[in-house]
């Protein structure tokens, strides 16, 4: 099927495609590289996601090395797994220390490069790789990123690196010795130069016709700006035009994208934008992903009749009445990014007021705004906000201040200096997210957290603080410390709610999610589907061939929990604001 999407007329050689999660930046970027090696191009697909599903969309396993994708020649795919690029970074941190290095030095070293610092060290260590030299061996290099909070951080860390080591003689514990350091500081220079050249370097804004995804394209834009990526387009997908005029449903989906669209901000109004129509099937496959960007739409020509679902769920109101039960305990929603996490959780949370609970919300998430989903102050609740540079400074000031009455002032000075690291900050949001984790102690705390990768990398940064405790404690009173980690494994402390869309891409990664948090000891309590459309009686065609995936979907979650599935359906009111909240509670 042609392609007629503008994108492709003028492609860079390094492609981002960016934005808030569930917009479809994973079908998009994997489509137009399949268009790309279509047309004779030699193309890398990279991810940059720790949740990447794109082995089931394209039937292809994962590799940290570029692995070829079948039936399409010239095409190569890459995933950057954060635990195989830090285990690959501490081999070559150690090597570099040479046959001279007793083994205490190789001891401390790898003791050091312990931290989810050096994880995401590791990560931006390979995406910088891939920027300096990718060019050498493909024509086009196309990074399917993260959700938006996490990819303004990978982009901001060639500037931030840069800035740290310039001049700097000391090095830093998760980059390891200073024998290194040099080497990294060429690597970094070389990665920002490659995003600030516009003629080799595009951002790609992928949104849907949804006003909260519009508006945080316009957000990231601006950032991105500021960092110096200034070649920046916009793709709208999944527009939905109806064939059924006397469909209700579909009316209000249209209405509700086309108004999205007509108030969309001003900045992104001054950028390049193409339009990919809703499809009828999920982005997977081959065929489906050279279908998607045909701007024309295929609609079915048959009836189709989707049988009742026989799926035993639960509303949001029964959970939260299960959840009152309880005097107090940490509940944590977690999922792709884009599935409503944000929504749910704040939709809890007052249900849990309404119980008579003391309620405090708070999210991990760089992107979310609680504040604008509640639009209001409500008794009994009390909303928070892990923001990573105001505890970064916290963190700063709290180590300055513990030091600095042993330090003289130039001793002070290289301290500071030492915290710019980018690697304080997450050091700063793990300490952040204890404090919040402790706070269920006497109330309930209700978190929402960032999407599935950023989520389990600070899932890691919880684990590795519990290996040190328990190493530093070994034969003192280890029978009586309490981590982070130990209170989520508690299942009389800690829910975890998977929230998903009955959707092919959100539930294969809630699944693996949930594998990832039992790796760990830790068990989902509940399966929350979010705006399902199987309660309405739609009657446009396009719309009841995805019901038939959708029903697919319900079945698929219900193998994955133990615990009744908790549908939300989908409503024409945007759930934005207490009453609209509170609707979804009914």
């Amino acid at each position: 099927m042609q392609s007629t999407i503008k994108l492709l007329d003028h492609p860079t050689q390094y492609m981002f495609f960016t934005g808030k999660g569930g917009v479809g930046k994973t079908s998009v970027s994997t489509a137009v590289s399949i268009a790309l090696a279509d047309a004779g191009k030699k193309v890398l697909l990279v991810s940059t996601d720790a949740a990447s599903n794109l082995d089931e969309m394209l039937g292809v396993a994962l590799s940290n090395q570029p692995v070829a994708v079948p039936d399409v020649p010239g095409m190569f795919v890459l995933n950057i797994d954060p635990e195989t690029a830090a285990i690959d970074y501490r081999s070559r941190v150690v090597e570099q220390m040479g046959a001279q290095a007793s083994d205490q030095d190789i001891a401390l070293v790898r003791e050091q490069l312990s931290g989810a610092c050096t994880t995401e060290i590791a990560t931006f260590d390979e995406f910088s790789h891939l920027l300096s030299q990718g060019s050498a061996d493909y024509d086009h290099v196309v990074f399917d990123t993260a959700p938006t909070g996490h990819t303004l951080r990978l982009l901001s860390l060639p500037k931030a690196w840069s800035g740290f080591l310039e001049g700097n003689d000391r090095g830093a514990s998760c980059l390891g010795p200073h024998s290194g350091l040099k080497m990294q500081e060429q690597l970094f220079n070389q990665a920002l130069t490659s995003l600030n050249n516009p003629t080799l370097t595009t951002v790609v804004l992928v949104v849907r016709p949804d006003k909260g995804a519009l508006n945080e394209a316009a957000r990231t834009s601006d950032e991105l700006r500021e960092l110096g990526l200034e070649n920046q387009r916009l793709v709208v997908n999944a527009v939905f035009k109806r064939s059924d005029l006397n469909d209700p449903i579909a009316a209000a989906i249209e209405a509700i994208g086309q108004q999205a669209l007509d108030e969309m901000p001003s900045s992104l109004r001054q950028l390049a934008v193409d339009y990919i129509p809703l499809k009828a099937v999920d982005s997977v496959g081959l065929p489906a992903l050279r279908g998607l960007l045909a701007t024309e739409v295929t609609r079915p020509t048959t009836a189709l009749t989707v049988a009742p679902s026989r799926l035993e769920h639960h509303t949001l109101s029964e959970l939260v009445a299960e959840l009152a039960n309880d005097e107090r305990g940490l509940i944590m929603v977690m999922g792709k990014g884009g599935v409503g996490k944000t929504t749910i959780a704040a939709a809890i949370a007052l249900g849990l007021v309404q119980h008579g609970k003391s309620v405090h919300l708070s999210t991990t998430d760089p992107a979310a705004h609680l504040t604008m989903t509640l639009n209001a102050d409500v008794q009994g609740l009390s909303v928070g906000r892990i923001d990573p540079k105001i505890e970064t400074q916290k963190y700063v000031d709290k180590i300055v201040a513990s030091r600095a009455s042993h330090l003289t002032e130039a001793e002070i000075a290289l301290l500071i200096e030492d915290l710019r690291s980018p690697c304080t900050e997450e050091v700063a949001v793990f300490h952040a997210f204890s404090r919040v984790v402790a706070q269920a102690r006497t109330s309930f705390v209700v978190l929402d957290t960032a999407p599935t990768g950023h989520s389990l990398l600070l899932m890691d940064a919880t684990g590795a603080y519990h290996r040190q405790m328990v190493r530093e404690f070994k034969g003192q009173a280890a029978d009586h410390i309490v981590t982070p980690l130990m209170r989520l494994q508690d299942a009389d402390y800690t829910k975890i709610l998977l929230v998903t869309l009955p959707e092919a891409t959100p539930v294969s990664q809630a699944a693996a999610l949930q594998n990832d948090l039992r790796r760990a000891s830790i068990e989902p309590f509940a399966w929350v589907v979010n705006k399902s459309l199987l309660a309405t009686e739609t009657t446009d065609p396009l719309l009841r061939a995805r019901l038939e995936s959708e029903q697919k979907q319900m079945a698929r979650v219900a193998d994955h929990t133990r615990h009744a599935v908790i549908v939300v359906p989908w409503t024409a009111e945007p759930p934005v604001g207490v009453a609209a909240l509170k609707h979804l509670l009914d």
